[in-house]
This record gives structure tokens, sequence and C-alpha cells, in this order.
């Protein structure tokens, strides 16, 4: 989720859109927005509404600089686990 909104800000829908061409093709909106909630929450996203006079108001929404850190943070760690596999995956046991 912080991945897709570190390209800018987007709406509930096409987050879910991004997620699904990337193989996640699971989530369920109540999913979405309980995640969403959850990393405003935690004050790694902001949202904001945005009116259209063609239909409803949605929620914009963007990382904050401490949910950029996250992310930072997170894609690290997941890259030092995927070297770790990899090595246990390719090292021959004795």
């Amino acid at each position: 989720m912080l991945a897709v909104l570190s390209h800018g800000e987007s709406h509930g829908y096409a987050i879910a859109e991004v997620l699904r061409q990337r193989g996640f093709t699971r989530i369920k909106g109540g999913t979405l927005y309980q995640l969403l909630k959850r990393l405003e929450d935690h004050s790694l996203v902001e949202h904001t509404w945005h009116h259209d006079q063609a239909g409803p108001g949605r929620k914009q929404f963007r990382l904050t600089e401490q949910g950029r850190q996250e992310l930072e943070r997170s894609a690290t760690a997941w890259s030092r686990m995927s070297q770790a596999l990899t090595e246990i995956k390719t090292t021959r046991q004795e």
C-alpha cells in the first residue's frame, strides 16, 4: 500500500486496481479501507476530500514523510529477508 502511494496520491479504488494488476487479486474493499485507516492512525498516510461535480466526493490518500521512512525501512527489511532465503535455499546442507 505504501509503495503504491509512493507514486502519488490516489483514491481507494485506484489503489485496489494497481494491487490487482500486480497480482494481489484477493483484496476486498473492506480490507483495503481498514488498512488505509490503520496506516492513517499510525500517521503513515493522510487523506483529503476531493469533491466532484459529477458524483460524490472521495478520499485521496497520500504518504506522509513518516510513511516514506517506513516504506524505506520495510523495503530494506524485505530485501534482507529475500537475500537470506535465497542463500538458505541455495546453500547445500551438510
